[in-house]
């Protein structure tokens, strides 16, 4: 046995096994934000990358030990470029170093040629170990990715003292339940005085259709993930599971909190069907629900996660040349996703009940995919060299794009009410606010409820924690106690660092 391992690393197969580690790393990196089948595609012309420049190597140099090496040392310089392009322009923005970098490459290359061919070693003696390095970083690259995205269980609870509740009751009709975030909406207060966008239009229209809108509404959260965690278990973090810790920065809990929550659990137990739509974003998709509904794979040709890995190497240049363009792609995937939810809007009313459909909507928050019209954005038309967004460029695209998403909003209700044959349950609710501002106006969110015959039950200030507490003790028997409203700021990474805010309504 240890004859034939050590026969199997005194072969040169390190540059094979090097190319494929760029794309692990990333997706190590980025698990539980990017689905895993978004890097098979780069991790297979990777490696086709790698194989074929070796073997043009070998073809010419006809000694394989100096050409692993070579090969090796060049896909280090192609799979690095971009990282270090990145890194100087975050520490030095609008600075003229493009030409510089790249001559500075091209002297490596050919430095790393030369070095290789003069040597007099022919580099077989350091074949275990370059060999031994390399599947080194593979497994803690790949060990990292099943670590990272290992859930607990379809049908467990991600955390430990979710509030289920296990003696709920069907009503005779059971209502379907649409549960509609809208990612980053501002509450109209805030839209008006701080974005001066009047978006009375659209809250009347919501109000003539029996909804109630909460004008004094604040998300418990500030960012994403742990707003919908909470939200969906119906709890304050530090309480649904020892994880949540100020110290902690680990998420693995908190995306299986939010995967199998306790709000999916009581719908499930009393037998509905749970419906999900895709996002982009894997931590927040439940690719185990009934019906996982998403746009055909690789519909806009190149997904996003590909883009990215293009911008960390050499092949950037391909962007900045025009042959090929992520952020163009980026944006028609964020499209591709959005329109699949309105597009399937009357197929989802008429769905066999009951079902409750947890759809998370990108927008208005950025990438700004859409103007006001409903027309296509090219999303760097909003961001400066940096990829940051200028305020006021980010308050044009941000109104822009939540002026069309209000007409999408408004056709989506108009098809469930009139599809639906027991009056549903439909809740639209930011899970946090607008970005660049202080910290408390960004909990001011959006807060809507349709809820027939248990409107008086609502108040201006209800938080999302409070919601489905709500929903469960109206409609299905539940017990559940309401709780304080409350907001807690908490910085990156120190997600679970959590401090009070005010509840603040127009201040």
């Amino acid at each position: 046995m240890k004859k034939v391992t050590a026969g199997v690393f005194n072969i040169p197969w390190y540059p094979i096994a090097i190319s494929a580690y760029p794309a692990l790393a990333l997706l190590s990196t980025n698990v539980g934000q990017v689905l895993l089948s978004a890097g098979i595609r780069s991790l297979f012309v990777s490696v086709v990358f790698g194989g074929i420049l070796y073997f043009l190597v070998w073809l010419v140099m006809r000694q394989v030990y100096k050409s692993a090496l070579l090969t090796t040392i060049w896909l280090a310089l192609f799979f690095s470029y971009g990282h270090i392009y990145i890194a100087i322009d975050e520490k030095y923005p609008g600075a003229n170093y493009t030409l510089w970098l790249a001559m500075g490459w091209i002297v490596l290359f050919v430095f790393s040629l030369l070095w290789v061919l003069r040597s007099k070693a022919a580099f077989a003696a350091s074949t275990t170990t370059f060999n031994t390095i390399t599947l080194a970083l593979l497994v803690m690259s790949v060990g990292q990715i099943l670590l990272e995205s290992e859930p607990r269980g379809v049908q467990a609870l991600g955390a430990d003292n979710a509030p289920v509740q296990d003696d709920l009751t069907l009503p005779q009709n059971p209502p379907d339940v649409y549960y509609i975030i809208l990612d980053s909406y501002a509450r109209e207060d805030f839209l008006r005085t701080v974005y001066d966008y009047d978006n009375s239009e659209f809250i009347k229209a919501l109000e003539e259709r029996g909804f109630y809108v909460a004008g004094c509404s604040q998300s418990n959260y500030v960012r994403t993930e742990i707003s919908l965690a909470s939200s969906l278990n119906m709890m304050y973090l530090p309480e649904l599971d020892d994880e949540f810790k100020p110290e902690s920065t680990a998420r693995r809990t908190l995306w299986n909190s939010l995967k199998h929550s306790a709000v999916r659990h009581n719908f499930e137990i009393l037998g509905y069907e749970t419906v999900n739509y895709a996002t982009g974003f894997a931590w927040n998709e439940l690719e185990d629900a009934d019906h996982f509904i998403t746009p055909p794979p690789f519909s806009s040709g190149l997904t996003e996660f590909e883009g990215l890995f293009l911008r960390t190497t050499l092949a950037r240049y391909a962007q900045e040349w025009g042959w090929v363009d992520p952020d163009a792609v980026m944006g028609q995937s964020f499209r591709d996703r959005f329109n699949n939810v309105f597009d399937s809007m009357d197929e989802l009313a008429n769905m066999p009940g009951p079902q409750f459909s947890y759809i998370h909507l990108i927008s208005p928050h950025p990438p700004f995919v859409f103007d006001a019209e409903g027309n296509p954005n090219y999303p760097p038309d909003f961001w400066n060299e940096q990829r940051e967004y200028p305020y006021d460029d980010y308050q044009r695209g941000y109104t822009g794009q939540l002026t069309f998403l209000n007409t999408k909003i408004l056709e989506a209700i108009d098809t469930i009410l009139t599809e639906s044959d027991t009056p549903p349950v439909i809740v639209l609710q930011g899970d946090h606010g607008a970005w660049m501002q202080p910290k408390d106006r960004r909990m001011w969110i959006f807060n809507a409820y349709y809820l027939p015959g248990h409107e008086d039950e609502l108040y201006p200030t209800i938080t999302p924690v409070n919601t489905f507490r709500l929903i469960f003790n109206s409609y299905f028997g539940g017990d559940y106690e309401m709780l304080e409203d409350k907001s807690y700021f908490s910085p990156v990474p120190n997600l679970y660092d959590f401090k009070e805010m005010p509840i603040t309504c127009g201040k």
